[in-house]
């Protein structure tokens, strides 16, 4: 199967990440207020929208979700579906978007996201490895985790800190062009990052994201609206998904991830090569995430990421830009719109609409959703045809 430029990206909305969200703001309020920014900026209506795809957010559980909230943004669909692989649901989205327009179930979906960061909120499963046998001994949380990642492939490859650093300075430089980014107002150094506080060693505070509140959509259409819609539409080409684990201390390796196999299958699809894509959009909860991703999805080899980065200008204005929003280090991570602000950017560039940092001749981008603890993976490569 294939779904290069079955269906095409024509609208985004994205809201600039809130530390203390306003106090009577609810998801579903913020989704209503997404939605309409989104039909605007791709010139639909309401009615035109037969598919929805919704991450459930943490902050409002509850059953039959995606029937609610079409009910409440007046939405009648045929297609609708939660998606839930973590960090990797946005970008899942666009895939299984496209998939449903190729098999004629739909013809423009809606994809949304909105969570609100509020203390409380967070939900434990009830059947959950980690709660049983990895928490009681002092293993919580994702910090922990990614840790043993970055400790791992420091043994493994001579990784040095500041290599992981250079990712986080790089990618805030982006983030000073970007008005809706959560840390936009001062450069980071190399020295910077090393000096914040140690969190998890050996990962400082400024190589890990800051939860916040907020939300992005995008609307997948087929080619029929694409076409007429008011934006260039950006197309899929190429889509890989990819999962041999939940909990990290199940993972097959700690520095080989599952990311290379929905890489390749991606590329694959698409037709393209690793030299020809313009920009990436990793998703970088961690500093040690992004280089392992450059690694895996095969821009640079196995255990030369550190170099790599460091030989690499990844600003927008760079020779290998990446993460031009100031990825979620910088823009903030907002829940499931943290993930999703990788693919809204993406697009943003590919359209030509990336005003103060926009990547020259953007026409073929990478994009990278990562789930749990390099667990969920899913890649796209987007395309804006000349």
């Amino acid at each position: 199967m294939s779904l290069k430029r079955k269906a095409a990206a024509i609208g985004i909305a994205e809201v600039k990440p809130w530390k203390e969200p306003p106090p009577d703001l609810t998801p579903l309020k913020l989704m209503a207020q997404l939605t309409a920014q989104v039909l605007d900026d791709a010139g639909l209506e309401k009615k035109d929208l037969d598919g929805f795809l919704v991450g459930m957010p943490f902050a409002d559980p509850g059953m039959l979700y995606p029937a609610s909230a079409c009910e409440v943004l007046g939405i009648n669909p045929r297609m609708l579906n939660v998606v839930d692989i973590g960090g990797a649901t946005p970008a899942g989205m666009i895939w299984r978007a496209a998939a449903a327009i190729d098999a004629g179930m739909c013809r423009a979906v809606l994809c949304i996201v909105a969570d609100l960061n509020k203390l409380g909120d967070q939900r434990v499963p009830v059947v959950s490895v980690q709660r049983e046998f990895e928490s009681p001994y002092g293993n919580i949380g994702a910090n922990c985790g990614y840790a043993m990642i970055a400790h791992r492939h420091m043994y493994e490859y001579g990784t040095k800190p500041e290599q992981m650093a250079k990712i986080a300075v790089d990618q805030r430089t982006n983030a000073l062009r970007n008005p809706l980014a959560t840390f936009n107002d001062k450069p980071l150094t190399i020295e910077d990052v090393l000096n914040s506080r140690m969190i998890v060693d050996p990962l400082h505070l400024f190589e890990i994201v800051s939860p916040c509140s907020g939300g992005a959509a995008v609307i997948v259409a087929s080619p029929e609206i694409a076409k007429r819609a008011k934006n260039p539409p950006v197309w899929l080409l190429g889509a890989g998904e990819y999962s041999n684990h939940a909990s990290i201390t199940y993972a097959p390796s700690l520095t080989d991830s599952p990311i290379k196999p929905a890489a390749d299958l991606a590329f694959e699809m698409a037709g393209v090569e690793r030299k020809d894509i313009d920009l990436v959009c990793p998703y970088d909860c961690y500093t040690i995430t992004v280089l392992i991703t450059l690694e895996d999805a095969g821009f640079c080899k196995k255990g030369q990421g550190g170099p790599f980065v460091m030989e690499h200008n990844l600003t927008y204005a760079g020779d290998f830009p990446c993460n031009t929003h100031g990825g979620q280090l910088s823009f903030g991570q907002p829940g499931l719109g943290g993930g999703m602000s990788h693919v809204t950017e993406a697009i943003r560039q590919l359209m030509g609409r990336g005003d103060q940092r926009q990547v020259r001749n953007a026409a073929l981008a990478y994009v990278n959703g990562n789930g749990g603890i390099m667990s969920e993976q899913v890649s796209l490569i987007l395309e804006r045809r000349a």
